[in-house]
């Protein structure tokens, strides 16, 4: 009798109906059977991992595969080219167009980035005020953001000829003698820049507009009763603010300047005499710009170009944390 009522105390042990009772899932039990919203999450997900894996992953997987190895045009098609290490590196640090390459690169960047910024945040300004015709004049500044690249540096490069150019000739008409812009080594590399930052400015206008857009207008109201003028509103209340929105603009136009190649490629091939070679056009011209293409150093030089990208990236994700945390 003892023994009987030991296990009606215990429902979980005896047997009911012939079958023994089973226990109840335990929490971890249910938290490893996935749910329909999760398999609709991984269902959403998979496209962009293939994406991801596809056009991004496997790239750069055999591009790192090209800088390692010794590859001729029979070897690639082939696929035994022998693994040379770091060698292709140490060949394109050792090459005589690697440092030009790189400081034209360094002035290239920097210079698009400057005047692509501050053009674009003073146009950002001008256009927050909601004029008449402010929507008009910003769609119109669009047009050279949404021109495809080779028509923007053809007509670049025909605006700039020494001969039939239009800007040559507007220097006549005011007393300035032709300028040689695009076979000049002094003037090649201004050229390219002059065009970038064209067609850059929307894109920073678009995106500075859309930051400004986000500020309370309170916030000018309360400085402009405490006495702060134009230029004090703009330092102390619209550049802070717009920090944020200002450091994704600036990665991505440095992102999108170091590997800027068409414009460069169409208006001035890198020349003359390699004064407007950057390390995108050289990574071409190792690669497919000669009769014997050197893969190996071309992709070496490519994925200098991609830690590049990749190191202000990181720098920018860890200043966004301790931005955060602070």
């Amino acid at each position: 009798m003892n023994h009987t009522t030991q296990l009606s105390d215990h429902p979980s042990e005896h047997v009911r109906n012939g079958a023994a009772a089973v226990p109840p899932p335990t929490p971890a039990t249910k938290r490893l059977r996935p749910t329909s919203t999760q398999w609709a999450a991984w269902g959403f997900l998979a496209p962009v991992t293939v994406y991801l894996a596809l056009f991004y992953a496997y790239p750069l997987y055999r591009n790192l595969d090209l800088s390692l190895r010794d590859y001729t045009v029979r070897s690639f098609v082939q696929g035994d080219a022998p693994f040379t290490g770091l060698a292709n590196y140490r060949k394109v640090f050792a090459d005589p167009t690697f440092a030009p390459a790189l400081v034209h690169t360094a002035l290239f960047t920097t210079v698009c980035l400057a005047f692509q910024y501050a053009i674009g945040l003073g146009l950002a300004v001008f256009f927050n005020q909601n004029f008449r015709l402010s929507a008009t004049l910003r769609a119109l500044f669009l047009v050279p953001w949404l021109l495809p690249l080779i028509v923007s540096a053809s007509t670049w490069s025909w605006m700039l000829g020494s001969e039939s150019g239009v800007v040559n000739a507007a220097l006549h008409a005011i007393g300035i003698g032709p300028v040689d812009w695009l076979t000049s080594p002094s003037w090649s590399l201004a050229s390219v820049i002059i065009a970038n930052v064209w067609i850059g400015v929307p894109f920073n206008l678009v995106v500075l507009y859309s930051g400004l857009q986000s500020i309370p207008a309170s916030l000018y109201e309360a400085a402009a009763i405490d006495g702060a003028n134009a230029w004090q509103r703009f330092l102390r209340v619209t550049f802070p603010l717009l920090r944020p929105v200002s450091a994704i603009t600036l990665l991505l136009g440095l992102i999108y300047t170091l590997k800027v190649f068409d414009i460069i490629w169409i208006m001035t091939k890198g020349g003359p005499a390699d004064s407007s070679t950057t390390l995108a056009t050289w990574s071409y011209q190792l690669g497919f710009g000669n009769l014997l293409p050197a893969f190996g150093p071309g992709a070496a030089v490519g994925n200098l170009l991609v830690v590049v990208a990749l190191v202000f990236g990181l720098v920018y994700v860890r200043a966004q944390r301790r931005q955060a945390l602070s």
